[in-house]
């Protein structure tokens, strides 16, 4: 790539590793990275909406026998599995891989080569985790050698796609080895061992990055509002990650090498699985939702013209979240038995975790207030937001009162509230990020027409599916149910006609996304009249982000560098603000002087590979090929951190020369 301008040129010459296939295979680029997690998370995305509507269509129909029932509860699961560990959170990391330096000033994330790791990880866990589909028909289900039928009734109904069938929380002892003999599980228990590696070495990359690596000015409090959720999110991850993969370690040797650990009859305990399942898993739904609460907070304020209502208290809500979200678990098991003051104690801090999330939502409203408001399509996606989640928050306060909760659970009453918050809440806050950024990753616009009906296909979707999931819920209907009461039958098939208008409105986007992506009109600079400092650079974003490292002298400061106030403390636009624009546009194409960033690697994607090779060697560890897997996959993983480790720090990432 040449520039050239009226003073010495500057010439980079691109080494052959910045352009084609091998480029992204040994990228250590924190924006391919994130461009790599958005891409494979949205086909887990696609697949995961696959599933849903199989399940709908057999839904549709109390009689139907469109799936048996044991294919219906292995879909459940996986498609549970797949949209919260391998859609929902690899989506947020992708916006946070790419735009976490952008946001702070930074060229890159303070670990480059890890985060390359941290998204091998994933796909080689997600790969694994659905491999479960194939070899898990082919390998004897526990405690069956071939050939001998053993104490498994030959007419056992176990899933013919090879699917894992104790739901998503895997509660013991349906998913121990009496109940669940085939090996579908044990391929979803070590896919989540993995893809909580993934998680982790993400998390210590951008807590680093976070206190490190932010540019001169940026204090705690100029930190923007989705910054601030990410630095949440990773404590969150790393402190309930480690819970979650004990619990999954004692299922895998209860299942392998025959421990007890929730065998009640050999004195194991079948509830402290459900404990440590639930300290991670409440946790886990803010891990969801945190990062879409982060890019609402920085939507609106563009879209309304106003700086955030409250900047503060929004940063210190979102970290009280994450506070009382570890002290709420066990609303999840007033139906287990726990005692009365357990119900009463957990009951009171499911109502006080309302009370900054409260904060936040009328945070939001009182930014909109008076404010200039312009209806574009990220608006759209952030007020949509802010009213499905609302209702689902609302629906998960009566989930604090134990009678009621009692009643509801186990029923499509938590069905309809868990995807208000995190369909409602989580997936149109991320869609509604990826229309307000696209421009900062392509340099194109999407057509806002497209959005719009994009947009009004999933409201009218979304609020068809899972709004008569409430009383169809409080009528009875169980959840993870095969069969059902044929007077249900009217309003589940009106939620299989809303799933699959949500299905049209996805089929909208992909169109949206393919066309804009090579024909949108040139995005320019700034498109918004945004006010952080990833809108100070070019679009797309050059490959060393910031040709000049900003200095940051207030919060919003690219909005400072335009706007003024008037004697009323309006904002006024500045005289130079367009020469602004252009001086930034011509640094950020031009930089005056050469920037140095981390070479390229293949040690990451290798020492990745290792790990699932390791996970089928204990699934196959009977036999000497599992053995012999277990060596390879360690001896793998090994050799490439041994390369990495003698690889140079840091190496010139363009060549320069002058003209």
């Amino acid at each position: 790539m040449t520039t050239t301008t009226a003073r010495t040129t500057t010439i980079f010459r691109r080494p052959r590793s910045e352009t084609g296939f091998w480029s992204w295979i040994t990228t250590v680029d924190h924006k391919k990275i994130g461009i790599m997690y958005g891409y494979t998370a949205f086909i887990f995305f696609v697949i995961g909406g696959v599933e849903a509507l199989l399940l709908r269509i057999h839904l549709a129909s109390a009689e139907s026998t469109f799936l048996t029932a044991a294919d219906y509860n292995g879909l459940f699961t996986t498609h549970a599995v797949t949209m919260i560990f391998l859609v929902v959170m690899p989506m947020s990391a992708a916006f946070m891989n790419y735009l976490l330096p952008l946001m702070i000033g930074a060229r890159d994330v303070a670990f480059p080569r890890l985060n390359a790791l941290s998204y091998w990880v994933f796909l080689f866990g997600g790969i694994f985790l659905y491999s479960g589909l194939i070899f898990s028909s082919v390998v004897p289900p526990l405690g069956v050698t071939p050939g001998v039928t053993g104490n498994l009734d030959p007419s056992d109904a176990r899933s013919f796609f090879g699917l894992p069938d104790g739901g998503w929380f895997m509660y013991q002892p349906n998913a121990g080895p009496a109940f669940s003999p085939g090996r579908a599980l044990d391929f979803a228990v070590l896919g989540l061992q993995i893809l909580g590696i993934a998680s982790l070495l993400s998390s210590v990359n951008f807590i680093v990055t976070f206190f490190n690596l932010r540019a001169k000015g940026m204090r705690l409090l100029r930190v923007p509002v989705f910054i601030w959720m990410t630095l949440v999110v990773a404590f969150l991850l790393l402190f309930s990650l480690p819970i979650i993969a004990i619990a999954l370690f004692m299922v895998i040797f209860d299942r392998q090498f025959g421990t007890l650990f929730f065998d009640a009859t050999a004195g194991g305990d079948p509830i402290l699985w459900q404990h440590l399942f639930w300290l991670f898993g409440h946790p886990e739904v803010y891990i969801l939702i945190l990062p879409a609460m982060g890019i609402v907070s920085e939507i609106i304020p563009v879209f309304s013209r106003k700086p955030l209502f409250g900047y503060a208290a929004v940063v210190f809500a979102g970290a009280g979240i994450a506070f009382l979200g570890f002290g709420v678990w066990a609303h999840h098991m007033f139906a287990s038995g726990i005692s009365t003051v357990a119900q009463v104690g957990f009951g009171l801090t499911t109502v006080a975790i309302a009370i900054p999330t409260g904060v936040k939502i009328f945070n939001w409203m009182a930014t909109l207030w008076l404010g200039r408001i312009r209806l574009a399509t990220p608006m759209l996606f952030a007020l949509g937001f802010l009213t499905m989640f609302t209702i689902g928050g609302l629906s998960g306060v009566t989930h604090a009162v134990v009678p009621s909760d009692w009643q509801q659970h186990d029923t499509y009453y938590i069905v309809a509230h868990f995807h208000y918050v995190l369909f409602g809440g989580s997936i149109l806050g991320i869609f509604g990020g990826l229309y307000y950024w696209f421009p900062k990753f392509s340099g194109r616009m999407l057509d806002e027409r497209l959005g719009k009906i994009h947009f009004w296909l999933w409201m009218l979707g979304f609020n068809m599916t899972f709004a008569p999931m409430h009383w169809l819920g409080l009528q009875g209907m169980i959840r993870r149910t095969w069969r059902y009461d044929p007077s249900l039958e009217f309003w589940n098939r009106i939620v299989s006609v809303g799933a699959f208008i949500i299905a049209l409105g996805l089929l909208v986007f992909m169109w949206n996304f393919y066309r804009s992506k090579r024909r949108g009109p040139l995005a320019g600079m700034d498109p918004w009249d945004a006010r952080t400092l990833e809108w100070s650079i070019p679009n797309p974003t050059p490959v060393f982000n910031f040709a000049e490292v900003p200095v940051v002298h207030g919060l919003d400061e690219f909005w400072h560098q335009k706007y003024g106030e008037d004697k009323d403390g309006r904002p006024v636009r500045k005289d130079d603000a367009d020469s602004t624009l252009t001086r930034l546009q011509e640094i950020g194409t031009n930089p005056p002087n050469p920037v140095h960033l981390p070479s390229p690697s293949y040690f990451p994607i290798l020492m990745a590979a290792g790990l699932p090779l390791i996970a089928y060697g204990i699934i196959f560890h009977l036999s000497l090929f599992g053995k012999a897997l277990i060596v390879v996959g360690a001896l793998l993983s090994l050799a490439a951190l041994i390369g990495w480790g003698s690889e140079p720090l840091e190496e010139a990432h363009m060549e320069p020369a002058h003209a």
